[in-house]
């Protein structure tokens, strides 16, 4: 936690929900493929974090590190998920 403090402004931590809920919409969705919904959620979080706090470097850094921090967590709770049935079938 203390390095996702150093180098992800705290303002910026309210993405990584808001990129989970988005993830988790997209992939429900039939028309979007996988591949695509990892390019979506980071252009989309560059786009939140600039409207939130402006053009700024800053801006587009965070929001680019609140997609990793997204997408990382993601994959950590699928690899790590204690509800998942053992005998699931992957698409």
């Amino acid at each position: 936690m203390e390095l996702l403090k150093e180098y992800l402004n705290e303002n910026y931590y309210i993405l990584i929900p808001v990129l989970w809920v988005l993830g988790y919409a997209l992939k429900q969705t039939p028309k979007i493929v996988d591949w695509l919904i990892i390019w979506i959620l980071l252009a989309s979080s560059v786009l939140l974090a600039i409207f939130a706090y402006g053009f700024t470097f800053q801006a587009i850094t965070n929001g680019i590190l609140a997609t990793g921090v997204s997408v990382l967590g993601h994959q950590m709770w699928n690899k790590q998920n204690p509800f998942k049935q053992k005998n699931e079938k992957k698409p």
